[in-house]
């Protein structure tokens, strides 16, 4: 027996090594055949290697665990188009190598839409990288320097699905410009990419300091994609104004200045000050 395991462990089956003992029991008590007793200890094998690249992939990610479709709040956007976030959730566009592009105001929802239909790809076995569009720009230009570039670019490029959020926060670089759209170009039908945006496609030429380059970016990116817009206010507001509405009322809130209010008094007939309340 310890052989065996020891001959699995070498081949890499380190599920089929630790069960194997267990199976062996399993199948003596029920008289399974052999097949069937190769059967389950390969089964245990491929269960084992699922898990790890599933975790492996999610780690990798950098997603949101949290994100998910389920906490969405689809009623505090009533104009979105519901069918239209779930059959992006079924990643049939990533096997169509085609992209997608949540436009709106800051906290609508974009970047919670983005995590939720990553954690989706992930778990039908797709590579995912979600990344700040400023953050990967800077990366790119910083790895010019030290020789990385190639290295650098290819972690942009290999995954099924990128994830570019947070484009248009903060102007484009002059200087890494080119290399936003080597990735856009690169990428072109290879390889799917979704995008958040807070500026509508017009404003991408102020944003990327040229508008040759930026209609060369916004052409590639729709020609196979799937614009959604958001729009109402932003759920941090939302959650803002219900903090403030539980503390609205407090007993411990301060009198109101000004002058006293008169009163006329039934005994006296008189005006008496009294203090505000």
């Amino acid at each position: 027996m310890e052989t065996l395991k020891s001959q699995l462990r070498a081949l890499k089956m380190p599920a089929m090594a630790e069960g194997l003992e267990m199976r062996n029991r399993h199948a003596l008590a029920n008289q399974t055949t052999y097949l069937e007793f190769l059967e389950l200890l390969v089964e245990d094998e491929s269960a084992s290697r699922q898990a790890n690249g599933y975790r492996s992939r999610l780690k990798d990610s950098r997603l949101d665990t949290q994100k998910v479709l389920d906490t969405y709040d689809f009623t505090y956007q009533p104009q979105l188009d519901k069918r239209q976030v779930y059959e992006l959730a079924s990643c049939r566009f990533i096997e169509q190598r085609h992209n997608a592009v949540f436009m709106g105001k800051p906290g609508v929802g974009k970047t919670h839409l983005a995590h939720a239909i990553g954690l989706e790809a992930v778990k039908r076995g797709k590579k995912v990288l979600f990344v700040h569009t400023n953050e990967m720009v800077d990366r790119l230009y910083a790895s010019r320097a030290d020789g990385s570039y190639q290295a650098t670019i290819q972690r942009y490029l290999k995954p099924d699905l990128l994830i570019l959020d947070e484009l248009g926060f903060k102007k484009m670089p002059q200087n890494s410009m080119e290399d936003f759209f080597e990735i856009i170009r690169r990428r072109y039908e290879t390889g799917s990419v979704v995008i958040t945006t807070n500026r509508n496609f017009e404003d991408w030429g102020a944003l990327f300091g040229d508008r040759v380059i930026a209609s060369a970016i916004i052409d590639r990116i729709v020609h196979h994609a799937v614009i959604v817009k958001l729009t109402g206010s932003s759920y941090r507001v939302k959650n803002l104004m219900e903090l403030q509405g539980l503390f609205g009322e407090d007993d411990g809130q301060q009198p109101k200045r000004g002058r006293p209010k008169k009163v006329v008094t039934e005994e006296t007939g008189g005006e008496n000050e009294v203090a505000n309340d």
